[in-house]
C-alpha cells in the first residue's frame, strides 16, 4: 500500500489532518510514526504557501517513495493589518502556547469594533522533491470579546465563523471538520492524490 506522510509533530493538528484524509486509500503515517530524530522544519517564509512548500519539500527529501502532505494555517485579523498571520503559531513567543497566543490577540482586539477575521488553510502536496499540487481553503468569520468552548485547539475559542453562533472551540470536532479551513484545504488535497494516484498507478 502507498504511504501518505503527513509533515507535522503538532499532536491536535495530527489528529484533525488524519480524520479529514479518511477515505484515501494509503497508509497514512505522522513524522512521530516514522523517525523520532527528524529535525524541525523552520517556518521562516512570509506567505503561508512558502511555509507549507518548504515543509513539504524537505520531508519528501527524507522519505522518497511516499507522498508528503504539509499544510500551514493560521489566523488573519483584518483590523491588527493582517496579524497573527503566518505568525499565528507564534503570536505570544517561540513557545507555540496556544493560551498565551489567545491572550495576547484578545488584548490586542480590546475596544475593536471591527472584529472580522478569516482561518486560510495552504496544503501543499509533494513527493521526490517536486511539488505535485497546492490546496488552499477558507473561513470567514468574526472575532469574540473573550474565549467560549473547550474544544479543538489555537484561536478556536474565539472564532465565530460566519453564519453560526458558535465558536470553533464550542463545535463539535465531527462539525467543525465539515466546515473548516483546513477541511475545504485538505477535500481539493485529497482530489489531487487522488489524480495522482490515476496518472501513476
Amino acid at each position: 500500500m502507498r504511504t501518505l506522510i503527513i509533515a507535522t509533530k503538532n499532536k491536535k493538528k495530527l489528529k484533525e489532518l488524519k480524520k479529514l484524509l479518511t477515505g484515501l486509500r494509503v497508509q497514512v503515517k505522522s513524522l512521530h510514526e516514522l523517525r523520532a530524530n527528524i529535525p524541525d522544519v523552520k517556518e521562516d517564509k512570509n506567505t503561508f504557501i512558502g511555509n507549507a512548500k518548504k515543509k513539504a519539500i524537505t520531508i519528501s527529501r527524507l522519505f522518497k517513495d511516499a507522498l508528503v502532505i504539509a499544510d500551514d494555517s493560521g489566523l488573519v485579523v483584518k483590523s491588527l493589518n493582517g496579524a497573527p498571520g503566518v505568525n499565528s503559531a507564534r503570536y505570544a513567543g517561540p513557545a507555540q502556547d496556544d493560551g498565551k497566543n489567545l491572550l495576547k490577540l484578545l488584548k490586542n482586539m480590546a475596544g475593536k469594533k471591527k472584529r472580522d477575521a478569516f482561518f486560510i488553510c495552504t496544503a501543499v502536496v509533494a513527493k521526490n522533491n517536486k511539488v505535485i499540487g497546492v490546496a488552499e481553503g477558507r473561513i470567514y468569520g468574526t472575532i469574540t470579546k473573550q474565549a467560549t468552548g473547550s474544544l479543538g485547539f489555537g484561536y478556536d475559542p474565539v472564532f465565530v465563523p460566519k453564519g453560526y453562533k458558535n465558536t470553533f472551540a464550542a463545535m463539535k470536532p465531527g462539525f467543525k471538520n465539515r466546515i473548516s479551513h483546513r477541511a475545504k484545504a485538505l477535500k481539493k488535497a485529497k482530489a489531487i492524490i487522488q489524480r495522482f494516484f490515476l496518472k501513476h498507478p
